[in-house]
């Protein structure tokens, strides 16, 4: 029974799905946008929002705690140098999933993963 299991697995070993997350919110970093499946965008938000969450707080500690979900330095200082400016007021609700409708080759529900 899955009971209380609310993980996405989206068909992929543990170790893929860490990498694919990691990929994603790096690219949503530094791009501020990002068009996907429906079912990676509700995947990987909720830990977008913990990273974001966090960087309002630029203190050495959150920064390797950030470095150690993102493994890419170039997007740590990024994501510390506008989060706190433009996240401090906020409390919470720092992305937005838009649907864009079907995919021509496969037919997959694409959306746009961005941060508002």
């Amino acid at each position: 029974m899955r009971h209380r299991k609310s993980t996405y697995k989206l068909s992929r070993s543990a170790e893929h799905r860490k990498a694919l997350y990691r990929n994603l919110m790096i690219s949503l970093i530094e791009h501020r946008r990002i068009t996907t499946t429906i079912a990676k965008a509700k995947a990987v938000q909720p830990e977008v929002e913990r990273l974001l969450a966090m960087a309002r707080q630029d203190t050495p500690h959150t920064r390797r705690m950030a470095l150690s979900k993102l493994s890419s330095k170039k997007a740590m200082r990024q994501l510390f140098t506008f989060a706190p400016q433009e996240y401090s007021t906020r409390n919470g609700g720092y992305t937005r999933i838009t649907k864009l409708g079907p995919r021509k080759g496969d037919g997959a529900e694409l959306a746009v993963l961005e941060l508002v």
